[in-house]
This record gives structure tokens, sequence and C-alpha cells, in this order.
């Protein structure tokens, strides 16, 4: 078995920098001298010729490292000065260089932006926990105000932020368990932090930065930071049905050789969103067998080609949403490790009308008081099924499908309410 990549060996063996300073020099970069005339050599091969000022912005590298790089590269007889642009030289790759960088291509593909050592994306992401981050009443108040919650559940919410560990939302469906899953993330997306686009470790590359996940803050990031990194909010990742065992890995590309980071790394100092546990792909219990370590220590093992493992932190709020009873899904071992379970129920009439209320103004549908209380008639007498919060925005949705059809403007009147639940709800046996 390959051994575990010590996180404190690392420490000291490289030098650990932050995002908020440019380095000026390769030493100051924190990787391997030919880590970075790699990448230089194989973005020269790809995007060439161009000048340093080019291979500067490539790399996300300051000036005087490109610089240091392609005189590297030109002693080696790699590349060569074509001419000048201003005063900034171009450069063109050489047969003997063209050659060199093939053999690098064949083993690894990654040319984006120049990674950051291990041990300063270990350093900063503790740095930025979320354990760090303290949650007071109108913070919570104000990013769940477009929801109705009662208090009680709100003082449940803002307390489990405050924990920093993992939360267990439970209760039936349609209840709002995934939209208060992601609505606690907007707590945490006033808070920046720092994430770097990729990661290097043993000559390794893993990449973190998603635009598709991460929202960037391009206007906290200053002139003299480290492009490496990226300021952007509290990222939040939503997983469900498609969730495997093998995404929880690092994510190995056999035609590029280099890796994307797993859904938790992408998901470091913000929230993951399990939504409907218990119906994945994986086993409930092979997932939480996974991630024992991770949710007790906040750190996760993470393996390379090769079987080595690398140490990383297991930093952020990891919430976990579903309409089965945790009992069925977990064992008192693991309930007690996810220690604030919290049951989402069913709305009270008073809740229901307020909903439906502000989902009929948000069509813009004007809506009398006796529609949702008639509508709470028919759900509770009729078809013997308790309030659920999804129900206003669903059957108004109905009346506005059928208004539509008919070419005619929507209303909440008593004719569109029942022909809207006849064909919403299942006649009951």
């Amino acid at each position: 078995m390959e051994p575990i990549l010590d996180l404190p060996d690392i420490l000291k063996s490289e030098p650990v920098v932050g995002p908020q300073h440019k380095p000026v020099s390769v030493a100051e970069v924190g990787l391997r001298q030919t880590v970075l005339e790699e990448l230089a050599l194989k973005a020269l091969y790809l995007s060439g010729p161009f000048s340093v000022l080019e291979l500067s912005k490539l790399t996300r590298l300051s000036f005087e490292v490109a610089s240091e790089l392609l005189k590297r590269l030109r002693t080696e007889q790699l590349c060569q000065v074509t001419g000048l642009s201003g005063h900034i030289p171009n450069l063109a790759i050489t047969s003997q260089g063209r050659v060199r960088a093939q053999e690098l291509l064949s083993q690894n593909q990654y040319t984006g932006p120049a990674p950051v050592p291990l041990a300063s994306y270990v350093n900063q992401v503790k740095l930025q926990s979320v354990s760090n981050v303290q949650v007071r009443p109108p913070d919570v108040k104000r990013a769940f105000a477009h929801l109705v919650l009662d208090e009680e559940t709100l003082w449940q919410l803002g307390t489990a932020l405050n924990s920093g560990a993992a939360i267990f939302l439970h209760g039936p469906s349609g209840v709002g368990k995934t939209t208060i899953a992601e609505t606690l993330s907007r707590v945490l997306s006033d808070d920046e932090i720092w994430l770097p686009h990729a990661v290097e470790v043993d000559g390794q590359i893993i990449t973190v930065y998603d635009p598709i996940v991460h929202a960037r803050v391009e206007e906290s990031e200053t002139d003299t930071h480290d492009e490496r990194w990226v300021r952007c909010h509290r990222p939040s990742v939503l997983v469900g049905g498609e969730l495997t065992i093998e995404m929880l890995d690092l994510q190995y590309n056999p035609t590029s050789k280099f890796y994307s980071g797993p859904v938790q790394m992408k998901a470091n100092n913000g929230v993951l969103i399990i939504d409907d546990f218990g119906r994945q792909r994986v086993r409930p219990d092979e997932l939480l067998n996974r991630w024992v370590v991770p949710l007790d220590r906040r750190i996760d093992f993470l393996t390379l080609a090769g079987g080595r493992k690398i140490e990383i932190p297991f930093e952020m709020l990891v919430v976990f949403a579903s309409n089965l009873e945790p009992n069925q899904l977990m064992d008192a071992a693991f309930l007690r490790r996810i220690q604030t379970k919290i049951r989402i129920g069913a709305a009270t009439p008073e809740e229901f009308c307020e909903i439906f209320r502000r989902v009929a103004a948000d069509r813009g549908i004007a809506c009398d008081i006796k529609v949702p209380i008639e509508l709470i008639g028919l759900i509770q007498d009729t078809f013997k099924q308790e309030l659920r919060s999804c129900f206003p925005r669903d059957i108004i949705n109905q009346i506005c499908w059928a208004a539509k059809y008919e070419g005619i403007e929507s209303r909440l009147d008593h004719s569109t309410l029942v022909r809207a639940v006849e064909t919403y709800f299942l006649p009951k046996s």
C-alpha cells in the first residue's frame, strides 16, 4: 500500500504562499521550477508564438516569473526570441522544444493557470473554515425572508449554521427541505473566500475552481493578488440521485491526464447539499462509511493514480435532505455524528394562506382570501392530505397553464381552482 502523503511533511518541505501576495520570482511561487517550466513549454507549443506578457496572462504568473521561466527555456534551447513588441520579447518554440512539449503533453495536457502547492491550499481552506462564521438572527431572517417559516425552525437553522457541522433535514415530500437547504448557503454567501484555479501535488494537477459552481467576485481582487487564486462567494454544491461513490474521489480524465476535484473539494468553505438522501445510486450506509472520518475530524483522503493518498480539509457545512426517517437511513453511530436533525413538517393553515398569497403576487394574479381557504378545505377534506408548502405553487401553475392554453388571463376563483385540484391530485380510493 502506498503511504499517505503526510500533511506536516508537506508544510515543512514547501513554502506556504498566500493569495494576497503576487510572487515575483520562481522561488516565491512555491512550486518546483520544473513544474512551471513544463507548463510554460506546453503553453508555448499550443498557443505560441507569443510574448512574455501573454505567457504571464495565460499562466496567471507575474511578468517577472514568466520572464525567468522563458530565460531558462532559452538556455535549454527549447524556445527562441523572434522579435520585440516594444521592449517585451516575442518567443517561439524550437524543434527541440516541440519534441519535448509533445512528450510532456503525452503525460499531462494541463495548460491552464499555474497551480498552487497543496500546502497553500490546505492552509487557506483552514483559514476560511465555515466553523469560523458567526450567524445572528437578523442574518437568518434576511436570508429566509422569501420563505414562510415559523420562529422555532428559524432558530434551529441559525443554531445549525453556527455549528459548522452536518445537518439532517427530514420530513414529507414537498414541504421545502431542498429550498431550505439551498437558502442556508445564502446566509454564508455574503462571505468571500479564495479558491485556487488548480492544486499541484507530486507533479499531478487537480483543478478546483469551477465557474459553474463558484461565483467569482472580481471587484474584490486587487492588482497585487496572486492571480492563481480566485475571489469567490462561499460555494453551494447540490447533488441528488446522480451521486455515486466514485464522485467522492478525484476525477481523473484519461485523455487530458489530470484530475478534477470531487464535489466535496469544490464545496470546501461552503455548503454541500445531499438532496433526496437515501435515493442515490450509492447506498446510504456506503456513503456514510466513506465519510466517517471527514465528518468527525474534518479531513478527507483522496487517492491519486497508483494508490497514493493525499489529505485535504473537509471544511464545509454538509446538509442531508430526505423524506425518509433518519432511523431508516442510518444507525445510532451516524446519527450521533450528524448532531443537528431538523424536521420540516406540514404548513399551518395560516402559513399555507401566506404562501399562496405570495405565489399569486409573484405571478401578478389578484387573490381573494377565500380562495386559499377553499383550497385548504379541498386538500384536507376531499383528498385527505396534509398542507404542504409546494401545493400553492403547483396549483397556481396548473391554473396559469390552463389560462395560457385557453388564451385568457389567469384568474383565481372557484372554477379554476377546482379544475386545477382535480388535475393535480390523485382521486382518493
